[in-house]
């Protein structure tokens, strides 16, 4: 008899959900049409004048709550191509060469600062941030547009896309591709039924595995201690992964980068809380 109230009870909380993703959608579509029209309007200033400087949209605009459910499927999740090989990058990285190919993800890139770094850190690579927030994404988007106008030649190697990624990496990218992946501050998921929303577990990083290259990096960092204990211990765990040592933590410079880059770094330095870090190597 307890099982069946239990499972009542689950079913109560999952519809709830249900209902809350709609109303989520219905609002994210009403401030994607506002946002529509902020971009008409900052269009027509630099059609009137392309000399004229693009201004940088304003995160208040795009600001957006952090939890979403990852394991629903919404319409992203049908907008990519079967195969990575198929994918059209040449309309997001203007200047990517045939053979050409993205080397950094930053899986969970809400507005953008590790982007902008990587991007002037490592002009030769291509990084990608991957969002399932579309109005976070948006904000990405419209900042990479303005920066490309204001600063020229500057930003080519950086782009941004609304997707899932717990669903769609292998529409993305190819075995043994990416050197870096980077998971900045996810989200903690506290609740005991929504743990299987985290980012890290053994499944998700055998799927990592097979995108990275041999000597590739997972990098992790939250202000979440109990998080942190998950994410390190399912990396220690894995045969594919072993963790950097004392002298690679200290010799990478993404490491003071991650830590203090990002929206959240910044939100966490400010408010005087613990960042906790963990680095491992594909094998």
């Amino acid at each position: 008899m307890s099982n069946s109230k239990t499972n009542q009870k689950e079913e109560i909380k999952d519809q709830e959900l249900e209902k809350e993703i709609e109303k989520n959608l219905i609002e994210e579509e009403k401030e994607s049409q506002k946002e529509n029209e902020i971009e008409k309007e900052s269009q027509k200033e630099t059609e009137n004048d392309p000399n004229k400087k693009k201004k940088l949209p304003k995160m208040t605009l795009f600001r957006q709550k952090a939890h979403m459910n990852p394991l629903s499927l919404r319409q992203m999740d049908f907008n990519l191509p079967l195969r990575p090989q198929d994918m059209n990058w040449k309309e997001t990285y203007p200047n990517m060469k045939q053979g050409e190919h993205i080397d950094f993800a930053d899986i969970g890139c809400g507005y953008g600062g590790l982007l902008f770094k990587l991007s002037e850190m490592f002009p030769d690579n291509y990084s990608i941030g991957l969002e399932i927030r579309k109005k976070v994404c948006n904000y990405v988007k419209e900042k990479i547009i303005a920066l490309r106008h204001n600063e020229k030649g500057k930003y080519l190697n950086v782009s941004a896309l609304q997707t899932n990624a717990m669903r769609t990496l292998p529409h993305l990218f190819a075995k043994s591709q990416l050197s870096k992946i980077f998971f900045l501050f996810p989200d903690p998921e506290f609740k005991k039924r929504k743990i299987k929303w985290r980012i890290i577990s053994q499944e998700l990083l055998a799927e990592y595995a097979y995108f990275m290259k041999s000597g590739g990096i997972i990098y992790t960092i939250t202000d979440v201690y109990k998080l942190h204990s998950w994410m390190k211990g399912h990396l220690e765990e894995h045969p594919l992964f072993t963790e950097l040592t004392k002298e690679e933590y200290q010799n990478d410079p993404l490491i003071n980068v991650i830590s203090t880059e990002s929206e959240e770094a910044k939100r966490v330095e400010k408010n005087g809380g613990t960042k906790f870090l963990a680095c491992f190597k594909r094998k």
